[in-house]
């Protein structure tokens, strides 16, 4: 058994930004990452996605990030930025650990008991039981993509993707492709494939495109709150862009301008050849990409039984609060890489003045 006052789990933005916090006030801390090498979800961007397109990514604490081409994809320049940060700061970071578990180590203790981490290494093979005080939970999203269910997703003959496989435009061009989601990747997916290829875009609900400027402090902050009300009280998270609205771009209006940005409400069936559309016709398509978002990847943590009747995590801040051990980052309204550093650096003040 080994033994460590915190652990963070997760090596993206917010793991980075903890860790660093711990470490600067003196604290014994062990990090893990699923992860091959730095670079957190980063590392599995698609290639046409560059620096010039990403959504902001803010500084790591202390190192500015410092100028970047415009045409360097984002799958290279955010590892090698978050790489150097891990070298300069000496991070102890273990990879690829993957955490299976995390549990109290004496039930009966309730959330006085200390915690037990069981991990495997990149093979499988189980590692060293790791007992500590707290955790900070950076896991993020990108290991769990969400998919809804539309009667008959079994039957397409088509090729079915996720964001996560998104293999970029040159691999579809030329193919119908129903685009299904109202978020930042559906409106990139489009403005990127309607260049090469045939695509129809479906949502749910009718998109909301923001005209004018952005600012974190002003709009940033009041979206941010309508997050943290609602894990306040134990719902599950918004994405704060659902509630910010899509940032207008050049991109999306060339896009616009090819008819891309025609809605579609969303299909009632999915059937081998494509799908049923809401007025009853049917729509060939060869591909079904679903940018439907993600949710948290909170598996580990299961044994803790920390999930509300709501269907989120009653969150106090980065806390918990029903259990002040587990402090989640990158959750919620820390889910922009600005809240992802600002809530590292609040769970680090927070879990070493406890």
């Amino acid at each position: 058994m080994r033994e460590a006052d915190v652990v963070v789990i997760g090596g993206g933005q917010a793991g980075l930004s903890a860790g660093h916090h711990l470490l600067r006030r003196g604290a014994d801390v062990i990090m893990l990452d699923a992860e091959d090498g730095p670079g957190g979800a980063w590392r599995h961007r698609w290639d046409s996605l560059t620096m010039a397109t990403v959504n902001h990514i803010a500084d790591l604490p202390d190192m500015p990030q410092g100028t970047v081409a415009e045409f360097e994809s984002a799958n290279t320049a955010v590892p090698a930025y978050f790489d150097e940060f891990e070298r300069r700061g000496s991070l102890p970071i273990e990879r690829p650990v993957r955490v299976t578990s995390v549990r109290s180590e004496d039930p009966d203790a309730g959330i006085d008991s200390p915690l037990r981490v069981d991990s495997v290494d990149g093979e499988g093979r189980s590692l060293a039981p790791i007992r500590t005080r707290a955790i900070v939970n950076a896991t993020g999203t990108w290991g769990n993509p969400f998919v809804p269910f539309v009667p008959g997703i079994g039957t397409f003959r088509g090729r079915m993707l996720r964001t996560v496989d998104y293999p970029g435009a040159a691999a579809l061009a030329e193919r119908r492709i129903g685009i299904v989601g109202g978020g930042i990747s559906a409106t990139g997916f489009l403005a990127e494939l309607s260049e090469v290829a045939t695509t129809f875009w479906y949502t749910r609900r009718e998109p909301v495109f923001r005209e004018g400027g952005f600012t974190p402090e002003i709009e940033g902050r009041a979206a941010v709150a309508m997050v943290e009300e609602r894990v306040a009280q134990g719902l599950a998270p918004l994405s704060v862009v659902s509630v910010t609205g899509l940032p207008w771009s050049p991109a999306l209006a060339a896009a616009d301008a090819r008819g891309a940005l025609a809605r579609r409400p969303m299909f009632t069936r999915i059937v081998p050849e494509g799908v049923i559309e809401a007025d009853g016709t049917t729509t060939p398509l060869d591909v079904l990409l679903w940018a439907t978002g993600f949710r948290a990847a909170l598996d580990h943590l299961a044994p803790l039984h920390l999930r509300a009747p709501g269907g989120g995590i009653r969150m106090d801040g980065t806390q918990v609060a029903d259990d002040p051990r587990i402090h989640l980052v990158g959750y919620g309204p820390s889910s922009s890489t600005i809240g992802a550093n600002r809530a590292g650096r609040a769970a680090a003040r927070r879990l070493l003045r406890s």
